[in-house]
Protein backbone atom coordinates (compact mmCIF):
# COMPACT_ATOMS: atom_id res chain seq x y z
CA UNK A 1 0.00 0.00 0.00
CA UNK A 2 1.35 3.38 -0.97
CA UNK A 3 1.93 6.20 1.47
CA UNK A 4 -0.95 8.18 -0.11
CA UNK A 5 -3.32 5.23 0.37
CA UNK A 6 -2.29 4.84 4.02
CA UNK A 7 -2.85 8.53 4.62
CA UNK A 8 -6.28 8.42 2.95
CA UNK A 9 -7.36 5.40 5.01
CA UNK A 10 -6.10 7.02 8.19
CA UNK A 11 -8.00 10.24 7.46
CA UNK A 12 -11.21 8.30 6.73
CA UNK A 13 -10.93 6.37 10.02
CA UNK A 14 -10.24 9.51 12.04
CA UNK A 15 -13.21 11.35 10.47
CA UNK A 16 -15.49 8.47 11.48
CA UNK A 17 -13.97 8.31 14.96
CA UNK A 18 -14.34 12.06 15.48
CA UNK A 19 -18.02 11.89 14.51
CA UNK A 20 -18.65 9.16 17.12
CA UNK A 21 -16.75 11.01 19.84
CA UNK A 22 -18.41 14.36 19.03
CA UNK A 23 -21.85 12.72 19.26
CA UNK A 24 -20.99 11.21 22.67
CA UNK A 25 -19.73 14.59 23.93
CA UNK A 26 -22.93 16.25 22.71
CA UNK A 27 -25.05 13.76 24.68
CA UNK A 28 -23.03 14.26 27.88
CA UNK A 29 -24.71 17.53 28.86
CA UNK A 30 -25.45 16.95 32.57
CA UNK A 31 -23.56 18.55 35.44
CA UNK A 32 -23.44 17.02 38.91
CA UNK A 33 -21.09 16.23 41.72
CA UNK A 34 -19.47 12.89 40.95
CA UNK A 35 -18.69 9.92 43.18
CA UNK A 36 -15.54 8.15 42.01
CA UNK A 37 -14.27 4.88 43.47
CA UNK A 38 -10.65 3.83 42.93
CA UNK A 39 -10.20 0.23 44.03
CA UNK A 40 -8.26 -2.93 43.21
CA UNK A 41 -5.02 -4.48 44.42
CA UNK A 42 -2.65 -2.40 42.29
CA UNK A 43 -0.56 0.61 43.24
CA UNK A 44 -1.83 4.07 42.32
CA UNK A 45 -5.29 4.54 43.85
CA UNK A 46 -4.35 7.35 46.20
CA UNK A 47 -1.93 8.74 43.62
CA UNK A 48 -4.81 9.02 41.14
CA UNK A 49 -6.97 10.76 43.74
CA UNK A 50 -4.24 13.29 44.44
CA UNK A 51 -3.88 13.90 40.72
CA UNK A 52 -7.56 14.92 40.69
CA UNK A 53 -6.85 17.07 43.71
CA UNK A 54 -4.20 18.95 41.73
CA UNK A 55 -6.71 19.50 38.94
CA UNK A 56 -9.34 20.83 41.34
CA UNK A 57 -6.85 23.20 42.95
CA UNK A 58 -5.88 24.40 39.50
CA UNK A 59 -9.47 25.59 39.10
CA UNK A 60 -9.39 27.34 42.47
CA UNK A 61 -11.58 24.74 44.16
CA UNK A 62 -11.42 24.00 47.87
CA UNK A 63 -10.45 20.37 48.62
CA UNK A 64 -10.80 18.27 51.76
CA UNK A 65 -8.76 15.12 52.41
CA UNK A 66 -9.51 12.46 55.02
CA UNK A 67 -6.91 9.67 55.26
CA UNK A 68 -8.40 6.82 57.25
CA UNK A 69 -5.65 4.22 57.68
CA UNK A 70 -2.33 5.93 57.13
CA UNK A 71 -0.98 7.27 60.39
CA UNK A 72 2.13 8.99 59.05
CA UNK A 73 2.34 12.68 58.26
CA UNK A 74 5.56 12.66 56.27
CA UNK A 75 4.41 11.76 52.78
CA UNK A 76 5.35 13.85 49.78
CA UNK A 77 1.74 14.52 48.83
CA UNK A 78 0.88 15.88 52.26
CA UNK A 79 4.04 17.99 52.40
CA UNK A 80 3.12 19.53 49.05
CA UNK A 81 -0.64 19.91 49.32
CA UNK A 82 -0.70 21.19 52.91
CA UNK A 83 1.26 24.22 51.70
CA UNK A 84 -1.41 25.06 49.10
CA UNK A 85 -4.30 27.41 49.66
CA UNK A 86 -7.78 25.82 49.68
CA UNK A 87 -6.63 22.52 51.25
CA UNK A 88 -8.02 20.92 54.40
CA UNK A 89 -6.01 17.77 55.21
CA UNK A 90 -6.65 15.25 57.99
CA UNK A 91 -4.56 12.18 58.82
CA UNK A 92 -7.16 10.19 60.72
CA UNK A 93 -5.59 6.76 61.14
CA UNK A 94 -2.90 5.36 63.39
CA UNK A 95 -1.33 3.03 60.87
CA UNK A 96 -2.27 -0.24 59.27
CA UNK A 97 -4.42 -2.65 61.26
CA UNK A 98 -1.62 -5.21 61.48
CA UNK A 99 0.46 -2.56 63.27
CA UNK A 100 -2.12 -1.33 65.75
CA UNK A 101 -3.60 -4.80 66.49
CA UNK A 102 -6.34 -3.14 68.55
CA UNK A 103 -9.79 -3.40 66.95
CA UNK A 104 -11.59 -1.31 69.55
CA UNK A 105 -9.09 1.50 69.28
CA UNK A 106 -9.09 1.34 65.48
CA UNK A 107 -12.90 1.53 65.51
CA UNK A 108 -12.89 4.59 67.76
CA UNK A 109 -10.24 6.25 65.58
CA UNK A 110 -12.24 5.56 62.42
CA UNK A 111 -15.48 6.85 63.92
CA UNK A 112 -13.81 10.05 65.11
CA UNK A 113 -12.41 10.42 61.61
CA UNK A 114 -15.81 9.90 60.01
CA UNK A 115 -17.21 12.79 62.07
CA UNK A 116 -14.63 15.02 60.35
CA UNK A 117 -15.53 13.55 56.95
CA UNK A 118 -19.23 14.16 57.63
CA UNK A 119 -18.54 17.83 58.25
CA UNK A 120 -16.66 18.12 54.97
CA UNK A 121 -19.44 16.26 53.13
CA UNK A 122 -21.91 18.89 54.39
CA UNK A 123 -19.82 21.90 53.40
CA UNK A 124 -20.83 23.33 50.00
CA UNK A 125 -17.61 25.35 49.87
CA UNK A 126 -15.57 22.14 49.64
CA UNK A 127 -15.83 21.09 46.00
CA UNK A 128 -13.82 17.85 46.24
CA UNK A 129 -13.61 15.44 49.17
CA UNK A 130 -11.05 12.62 49.07
CA UNK A 131 -11.80 9.73 51.43
CA UNK A 132 -8.47 7.94 51.20
CA UNK A 133 -8.43 4.24 52.18
CA UNK A 134 -11.99 4.43 53.42
CA UNK A 135 -12.77 0.92 52.13
CA UNK A 136 -10.65 -0.72 54.83
CA UNK A 137 -12.74 0.83 57.61
CA UNK A 138 -15.80 -0.74 55.98
CA UNK A 139 -14.16 -4.15 55.46
CA UNK A 140 -13.11 -4.41 59.11
CA UNK A 141 -16.45 -3.14 60.39
CA UNK A 142 -15.06 0.04 61.94
CA UNK A 143 -17.65 2.16 60.12
CA UNK A 144 -21.22 1.45 59.03
CA UNK A 145 -21.61 1.23 55.25
CA UNK A 146 -25.24 2.36 55.35
CA UNK A 147 -24.26 5.54 57.18
CA UNK A 148 -21.40 6.19 54.78
CA UNK A 149 -23.65 5.82 51.73
CA UNK A 150 -26.27 8.09 53.26
CA UNK A 151 -23.73 10.79 54.09
CA UNK A 152 -22.23 10.68 50.60
CA UNK A 153 -25.68 10.74 48.99
CA UNK A 154 -26.68 13.75 51.11
CA UNK A 155 -23.70 15.90 50.15
CA UNK A 156 -24.07 19.23 48.28
CA UNK A 157 -25.19 18.69 44.68
CA UNK A 158 -21.97 19.84 43.00
CA UNK A 159 -19.50 18.33 45.44
CA UNK A 160 -17.24 15.59 44.05
CA UNK A 161 -16.13 12.67 46.23
CA UNK A 162 -13.28 10.22 45.60
CA UNK A 163 -13.06 7.01 47.65
CA UNK A 164 -9.91 4.90 47.53
CA UNK A 165 -8.95 1.48 48.83
CA UNK A 166 -8.97 -2.20 47.99
CA UNK A 167 -12.13 -4.29 48.05
CA UNK A 168 -14.71 -1.55 47.59
CA UNK A 169 -18.11 -3.01 48.56
CA UNK A 170 -20.68 -3.59 45.83
CA UNK A 171 -23.14 -1.07 47.29
CA UNK A 172 -20.50 1.66 47.02
CA UNK A 173 -19.47 0.82 43.45
CA UNK A 174 -23.13 0.61 42.39
CA UNK A 175 -23.73 4.09 43.78
CA UNK A 176 -20.61 5.52 42.14
CA UNK A 177 -20.60 7.41 38.85
CA UNK A 178 -17.10 6.22 37.93
CA UNK A 179 -15.28 3.12 39.18
CA UNK A 180 -11.68 2.24 38.30
CA UNK A 181 -10.12 -1.03 39.36
CA UNK A 182 -6.34 -0.85 39.43
CA UNK A 183 -4.75 -4.22 38.77
CA UNK A 184 -1.58 -5.48 40.42
CA UNK A 185 0.77 -6.78 37.72
CA UNK A 186 4.15 -6.26 39.37
CA UNK A 187 5.46 -4.38 42.40
CA UNK A 188 9.01 -3.47 43.37
CA UNK A 189 8.62 -4.43 47.04
CA UNK A 190 8.26 -8.09 46.06
CA UNK A 191 11.82 -7.84 44.72
CA UNK A 192 12.98 -6.55 48.11
CA UNK A 193 12.97 -2.85 47.21
CA UNK A 194 11.74 -0.60 49.99
CA UNK A 195 9.24 2.23 49.54
CA UNK A 196 10.84 5.13 47.70
CA UNK A 197 10.27 8.82 48.53
CA UNK A 198 8.55 10.58 45.66
CA UNK A 199 7.12 7.31 44.33
CA UNK A 200 5.60 5.37 47.23
CA UNK A 201 5.45 8.01 49.94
Amino acid sequence: MSSDDKNTRHTTRMVRKKAVIDAAIEQANQEKGLLLVLTGNGKGKSSSAFGMMARALGYGMKVGVAQFIKGRSDTGEEAFFRSQANVEWHVLGEGFTWNTQDRERDTQTAQAGWAIAQRMLRDPDIKLVILDELTYTIKYGYLDLTQILADIAGRPAMQHVVVTGRGAPAALTEMADTVSEIMDVKHAWRAGIKAQPGIDL
